[in-house]
C-alpha cells in the first residue's frame, strides 16, 4: 500500500508534527508512505519537497495580500483566517500519480488551493484529510471560537473588518460547498470534541467522520531521572517546577497571560506555596517577555525530542491554558515523561485528562481554577504514579496503535 501525506511543512507547526510522526508509524508497521511538503526540514528520503518556480515564494503572499485588501487594508486578523486561493498541482507529482492513498493534513498558506483540492479529488484517489484545526469545517477561520455560523452558512464573519452577507467568508464558503458536495472524502479528527463540531458542520456534516488522535514515538519521551535532568538545565534541585511550552509562547490562542495570572493569584493567596515555585518555558517570544510572578527559566526554541523528554522530566507539572486546543500534542508528551497536565477542559483536552486521575482539568479560562489544578498537581497529585501516566499514553497513542488504526481505515477505503 502506497500512502502519499500531504503536509504545508515538515516539522513547523503541530499538525506538521503530527504528520511527520504518523509518517513514521506508518512505515514502522510496512506501509510505503512518503510525504509531500513545501516546507522540508530535514534530509529524509521519504520527506519530498515540491519543486518550486521563481515566482512560487509569492503563493503565500499573495493570499495574505488578499485577505489584506478585502480588509481595507487592516492586518488585523490577518493570519487567523486562510482562503486558498493559491497552491500548487500536487497531482502531477510522481509520487502522488504512484499513491494508493491521498492523506491530506494541515495544508494551508498557499500549499493547497481549493482548486488543487477540486484537481485532487478528480484524480479518482481516495482521499483521507485530517482535521488539525477547524478551517476544513468553517469558510476561513482556523478557529471560529463563539461563532456558529459554520453550522449553517458563514457571512457577517467577525474576523473580517467589514462583515456582511456576501463577504469575503460567505464566497469561500460557497465555493467550499460546491467543492465538497458529494465528494468521496473520509474526514479524520484527532479528537471527538473536533468530531463533533465537523458532525455539525454545513461543510462536512454529510462527509464519514472518525477519530483518531494524533501518535506519539514513546522511544523518544521517556521518564528520565529528576536530578540528573535538572542538573543539565541548571534548574534549582529543591524547588517544584512547572514547565509551559508552545511554538510561539506568547500567541494569545496559547493563554500565558493566563497562567500570569494564575501565578499571581497563588502568589496573592498562597504566598509560602507560590515561593517554592519555578516556572520554566520553552519556544519563541516575538514580542518582549512580559513580567513573570515567579521564578523562572525560559529555555528557548527547542529542536528535538531527546531535549523535551528531558524538560518533562525535570518538571512536576505541565501548564497548559490554550484556548482551544484540538488535540493537545503536550499534554500526552508530558505524561509519557510522567509529568502531569493540568489544563482547561473545554476542547481537545478531555480526551486525554481524566480529571484528578491523570492530570487536571480547570474551569475554562479560569486563572483561580488553574491556580488551584497547580496546587493540586504539586500535592494529592503526586501519589499518582508516573509509570502508571505512561503506560495509559502507551495503550491509546503509541505508533503501533495508531499507525494500525489508519491501515484499517485505508483498507476499508480501498476495498
Amino acid at each position: 500500500m502506497n500512502v502519499l501525506i500531504i503536509s504545508t511543512a515538515e516539522r513547523s507547526g503541530g499538525g506538521a508534527i503530527a504528520a511527520r510522526r504518523l509518517l513514521t508509524a506508518l512505515n514502522g508497521i510496512g506501509i510505503n508512505a512518503k510525504m509531500l511538503v513545501r516546507d522540508k526540514q530535514t534530509d529524509l528520503q521519504n520527506v519530498i519537497e515540491i519543486k518550486q518556480g521563481r515566482l512560487d515564494v509569492w503563493k503565500f503572499v499573495w493570499e495574505r495580500i488578499v485577505i489584506w485588501a478585502n480588509n481595507l487594508f487592516s492586518k488585523r486578523n490577518l493570519f487567523k483566517v486562510s482562503i486558498a486561493n493559491t497552491g500548487y498541482d500536487v497531482t502531477k507529482v510522481k509520487e502522488f500519480q504512484e499513491a494508493d492513498i491521498i492523506h491530506l493534513h494541515w495544508v494551508n498558506q498557499g500549499m493547497i488551493s481549493l482548486k488543487n483540492i477540486q484537481q485532487i479529488l478528480e484524480s479518482g484517489k481516495p482521499v483521507v484529510w485530517t482535521m488539525h484545526d477547524m478551517w476544513e469545517c468553517t469558510a476561513i477561520c482556523h478557529h471560529a471560537y463563539t461563532c456558529d455560523r459554520y453550522k449553517t452558512e458563514c457571512k457577517h464573519c467577525p474576523f473580517l473588518r467589514f462583515p456582511g452577507e456576501h463577504d469575503l467568508a460567505n464566497r469561500v464558503f460557497h465555493k467550499k460547498k460546491r467543492l465538497l458536495t458529494n465528494k468521496a472524502i473520509h474526514v479524520i479528527t484527532v479528537s471527538s470534541w473536533l468530531e463533533q463540531l465537523a458532525k455539525e458542520s454545513a461543510l462536512l456534516k454529510n462527509c464519514p467522520i472518525d477519530t483518531i488522535p494524533n501518535t506519539l514515538s514513546l522511544s523518544d519521551f521517556q521518564i528520565m531521572d529528576k536530578a540528573e535532568c535538572r542538573k543539565q538545565f541548571g534548574l534549582p534541585s529543591d524547588k517544584r517546577i512547572i514547565i509551559f511550552g508552545a511554538a510561539r509562547v506568547d500567541d494569545p490562542i496559547k493563554g500565558f497571560t493566563m497562567i500570569l495570572d494564575a501565578l499571581s493569584y497563588l502568589k496573592a493567596h498562597n504566598p509560602d506555596f507560590a515561593k517554592d515555585l519555578h516556572l520554566v518555558t520553552f519556544g519563541i517570544f516575538k514580542q518582549a517577555k512580559p513580567h513573570i510572578p515567579i521564578d523562572h527559566t525560559d529555555i528557548g526554541w527547542v529542536k528535538d525530542n531527546a531535549t523535551l523528554s528531558m524538560l518533562y522530566s525535570a518538571s512536576d507539572a505541565l501548564i497548559s491554558a490554550s484556548h482551544y486546543e484540538t488535540f493537545g500534542q503536550t499534554l500526552i508528551e508530558a505524561q509519557a515523561c510522567g509529568c502531569l497536565p493540568v489544563s482547561f477542559g473545554n476542547s481537545g483536552q478531555t480526551d486525554i485528562i481524566r480529571h484528578k486521575e491523570n492530570g487536571y482539568l480547570a474551569e475554562y479560562l479560569s486563572p483561580a481554577s488553574l491556580a488551584e489544578g497547580i496546587v493540586w498537581a504539586l500535592t494529592e497529585g503526586t501519589a499518582i504514579n508516573r509509570e502508571t501516566i505512561r503506560t495509559e499514553v502507551l495503550k491509546k497513542y503509541s505508533a503501533e496503535v495508531v499507525a494500525s488504526r489508519y491501515m484499517n481505515l485505508y483498507t476499508s477505503i480501498i476495498k
